[in-house]
């Protein structure tokens, strides 16, 4: 009896220090298991006076939110991304922006010698010094008929040439507006050089010219400007499942390249499943911003879709697993000091507790803070 008794002090002393150490490292298990095979419950009993190292609880009935795990990729935020194309045609004469670089809205990206700009401009010129012209004929006329010199049509032709060289004017001018091209003025020299310049602020992720590279306008995509700090997640939503996701639900999103995870909302989800694959993709939006999230990376995405009720949880602590790694925890069985090793199906963790999928019932106690104690003892029995 005094070896026994030795044995326990020496086990308590040696445990309090692993516990001590093992709980602080302590991670509660977050993945849903499938129910494991079962096992013939071995019991033991620990003595009175080492039951200060452990603290048993009993399961108890809690409502627990629905968590469901999709998997999915990431994407660019379509409604800030945008293709740059070319308004002219002509050779790229000078390329200024790079992929990965931030632009600003009206920054210029590269330069095209465009025969078609400089017929714009000099069509200008040309619309501008007949307008000019026309407004003296005008004048003149208008004069002339005021001292009975000229008829009343030759007054009316002279305003009518008026009015056609201000039209074929605005002609131009809207012209050289719709490719971002300064009006000229008389004497500046003629240039057919034509800025490309970006549409929205943001930055390049796609550059798709080459210097010289001839470009067709109005067709030529030159680059893709996208503003990364916003991103989608696309995720699939199984058919089982779509009952429970809705827009607007939280989501946190995970990926095995950074430890801290995103968070964001369920904005749209698709009118329509996949056939080949019978899932619906949802659409989620992120904020991103330090850019971490590249196109195309795989994430999951851990939706929180509204709340299971009565559901079995006990303690993280109370949840150890063996040497094949199967969940179980330790149950009190007949009397107070002693348990039973029981193996249990587990779900999600949150908030210090996790939930009991199967092997037991609300109401029975377990060993929580402790658990630890119980292993190193029923090891030491067994």
């Amino acid at each position: 009896m005094k070896s026994k008794r030795v044995y326990w002090c020496a086990l308590g002393g040696a445990l309090a220090l692993t516990l001590a150490a093992a709980g602080c490292g302590r991670t509660a298990p977050a993945a849903a298991s499938d129910p494991p095979p079962a096992t013939t419950a071995q019991l033991f009993t620990v003595p009175r006076n080492q039951m200060s190292h452990v603290q048993v609880v009993a399961a108890r009935l809690a409502t627990w939110p629905r968590m469901l795990r999709l998997t999915g990729n990431v994407d660019f935020d379509q409604f800030a991304t945008t293709p740059v194309i070319t308004p002219v045609s002509g050779p790229v004469t000078r390329i200024l922006a790079a992929t990965g670089q931030q632009v600003r809205a009206g920054e210029t990206l590269l330069e095209v010698s465009s025969p078609d700009v400089a017929a714009a401009r000099s069509n200008f010129l040309k619309a501008d010094v007949a307008v000019k012209l026309a407004q003296q004929v005008e004048r003149r006329d208008q004069d002339l008929l005021e001292h009975h010199a000229i008829a009343q049509a030759d007054m009316e032709q002279a305003q009518s040439a008026l009015e056609q060289a201000r039209a074929d004017l605005e002609n131009a001018r809207a012209s050289l507006r719709i490719w971002g091209v300064p009006e000229p003025t008389p004497g500046s020299a003629a240039t057919a050089l034509i800025a490309v310049k970006a549409p929205i602020a943001g930055e390049v992720v796609e550059r798709d010219v080459a210097p010289g590279q001839l470009l067709q306008g109005g067709a030529t995509q030159c680059f893709v400007i996208s503003d990364t700090h916003r991103m989608w997640v696309l995720a699939n939503v199984y058919q089982s499942d779509l009952d429970y996701v809705h827009v607007g639900d939280p989501v946190t999103i995970e990926t095995d390249a950074y430890p801290n995870p995103f968070h964001g909302r369920i904005q749209y989800l698709s009118p329509a499943l996949d056939p080949a694959t019978r899932t619906l993709q949802a659409r989620i939006e992120t904020a991103n911003p330090r850019s971490e999230l590249k196109k195309q990376m795989y994430v999951t995405a851990d939706v929180e879709a509204g709340s299971l009720g009565k559901v079995i949880v006990v303690p993280d602590a109370a949840v150890l697993r063996d040497e094949q790694n199967v969940p179980f925890v330790y149950v009190e069985s007949g009397a107070p000091n002693r348990f039973a090793h029981r193996t249990v199906a587990i779900g999600a963790s949150r908030a210090g507790e996790t939930q009991i999928t199967s092997g037991l019932q609300a109401g029975e106690n377990v060993v929580g803070d402790g658990s630890l104690f119980l292993q190193f003892a029923d090891s030491f029995q067994h």
